[in-house]
């Protein structure tokens, strides 16, 4: 019996599944991002008259659109310290006692030009490759607050005021270096979730790079959100005569603008021409806002909680936030 001649349609070339992956990722945060760009202008519209909806969307926009670029940037370093930077690099850079390569990692943030959302995984991709974690968690504290962006910035902030500009980088390094040696005395090693990293591939490295990179920017952009709206939620809910009543009260008013820098989450390039325009308020306050808000607010609490767990956020955020306060307190007693 003849064979059957069987007619087929040509195969079509199918996508690996990492490059979907990529395709999908990609996707996705444009359309996030042009969903938060686009949800100010729609609500105000539609919610003309709703003055509260807007100030929670303009507060939440401003929120993403400030940290979602130093959230990439953060990433790509992460990626770029997991995949290219061998381990032995780190155990040369820094001093092999853990007291000593603390306060040299605080000092080392000066040199990375992000905010608190690009030293989230920076620091987790530190802990990866076999830094100490009080080395990584002190320079987690110091990059945002001491790096020369934001020094820059508050200068030109305060009019040129060199001495807001010495306060904020000695009580932010001195901050950062207490809560290294204070993790090295008293924190466990069950307390701190280390971060899942991408040390191989089947592609090579540069493969590597970018599963490595997506990981972590789905992880720190999905917990940036939630800060973000709760963020914006806290903002608007705050009555602005509850600053201003606490304002002449020399413990209030500090405690009040460091409740405050927690609650805006605003980016440590932006936060000084924010507390400059809070005349009110003493320098010694303004110092507080300044040195707390890079260290612990709200999305970088979510963001902490994502990269190194539970345990570890509801320790480490409530002891940063207190030695942080103290440290302003003490520095501004000094000068001012």
């Amino acid at each position: 019996m003849p064979e059957q001649l069987v007619l087929t349609e040509p195969e079509r070339p199918v996508r690996p599944p990492a490059t979907r992956r990529r395709v999908r990722s990609v996707e996705v945060l444009a359309a996030i991002l042009l969903a938060a760009l686009a949800l100010r202008v729609v609500i105000g519209e539609v919610m003309g008259g709703t003055p509260v909806l807007q100030s929670w969307t303009t507060v939440f926009v401003s929120i993403a659109v400030q940290a979602v670029p130093f959230v990439v940037l953060g990433t790509l370093l992460s990626a770029a310290i997991t995949v290219f930077v061998p381990p032995s690099f780190f155990a040369k850079a820094l001093p092999r006692h853990p007291v000593l390569a603390v306060p040299v990692a605080g000092a080392a943030g000066a040199v990375l030009p992000g905010c608190e959302c690009a030293s989230v995984p920076v620091a987790g991709a530190l802990v990866r490759r076999g830094v100490t974690p009080a080395a990584a968690l002190a320079f987690l504290l110091s990059a945002p607050a001491i790096n020369p962006v934001v020094l820059v910035s508050t200068g030109v902030a305060f009019g040129g005021d060199l001495k807001m500009v010495g306060a904020r980088l000695a009580a932010s390094l001195v901050t950062a270096v207490l809560m290294g040696w204070l993790w090295l005395r008293l924190g466990k090693e069950d307390w701190l979730r280390l971060p899942r990293g991408h040390e191989h591939h089947e592609g090579g490295k540069f493969a590597g790079f970018l599963a490595a990179a997506r990981h972590d920017m789905t992880q720190a952009g999905g917990f940036l959100a939630i800060g973000a709206l709760t963020a914006a939620t806290l903002n608007v809910t705050v009555p602005p005569e509850w600053l201003r009543a606490v304002a002449d009260n020399p413990v209030l008013s500090v405690l009040a603008l460091a409740g405050l820098a927690v609650i805006l989450s605003i980016c440590s390039e932006a936060d000084a021409f924010v507390a400059a325009s809070l005349t009110e308020f003493s320098w010694t306050a303004k110092l507080a806002f300044l040195v707390v808000g890079p260290m612990i607010d709200i999305k970088l609490f979510a963001m902490q909680i994502g990269s190194f767990g539970r345990q570890f956020a509801f320790r480490f955020a409530p002891a940063t936030f207190v030695v942080a306060v103290l440290v302003s307190v003490a520095v501004g007693a000094l000068l001012w």
